[in-house]
């Protein structure tokens, strides 16, 4: 386990402070606000509600509802049960993160944003089958994306981002599954 921290460590350094650049300093912080991206969610949601009525009004709910799942179990039970501090919280290395934005609260493990935005991506790819298969892979390269950009603005270890990512894709697989199941909506097309 101690190797393990170790290069988790080890690889926040290099993406925090040696694989940085100005235009890089300007995007990610873009890329991780929630404000940035709400332009996106709402066509997405007009789109379905318009195009698919009420069959789009249940896709709706059970997306906002692995929104609230993935948000429940990363911030309200895991980070409070594992308690590991973030990057720019760690009183040992908090003066060595390069920190582009504000640290946020104290603790860091599953990273909220990659927990969510993987939870919903993979909601998203295994519902929206009217999407062409290749383009609905661009969904995780967007979850991809804002995870990364966590890492590379000092607030969450590479660690926090997999798990993240790994407990979202869990929960979106369940709740697409629970959609296919109970909702009677094989897809959406």
């Amino acid at each position: 386990m101690n190797n393990l921290i170790r290069y988790d460590i080890e690889l926040f350094f290099k993406i925090n402070r040696q694989w940085h650049n100005s235009f890089l300093d300007w995007l990610l912080p873009l890329l991780r606000n929630q404000y940035f991206w709400s332009p996106l969610y709402l066509f997405t949601l007009v789109f379905i509600l318009l195009n698919f009525k009420k069959k789009g009004l249940v896709w709706i709910a059970f997306f906002l509802i692995t929104f609230a799942l993935t948000d429940m179990v990363s911030s309200s039970l895991i980070k409070p049960w594992v308690e590991r501090l973030r990057p720019c919280a760690d009183p040992y290395l908090a003066d060595s993160v390069r920190q582009v934005v504000g640290c946020g609260g104290p603790y860091s493990f599953t990273s909220s944003h990659a927990t969510n935005h993987f939870g919903m991506a993979m909601f998203a790819f295994k519902t929206l089958l009217f999407i062409p298969l290749s383009w609905r892979w661009v969904l995780f390269a967007w979850a991809f994306a804002i995870s990364y950009a966590q890492v590379y603005v000092g607030v969450h270890f590479p660690l926090d981002i997999a798990c993240g990512g790994l407990l979202g894709c869990t929960i979106g697989m369940g709740t697409a599954w629970v959609f296919h199941k109970n909702a009677g909506l094989p897809t959406l097309a």
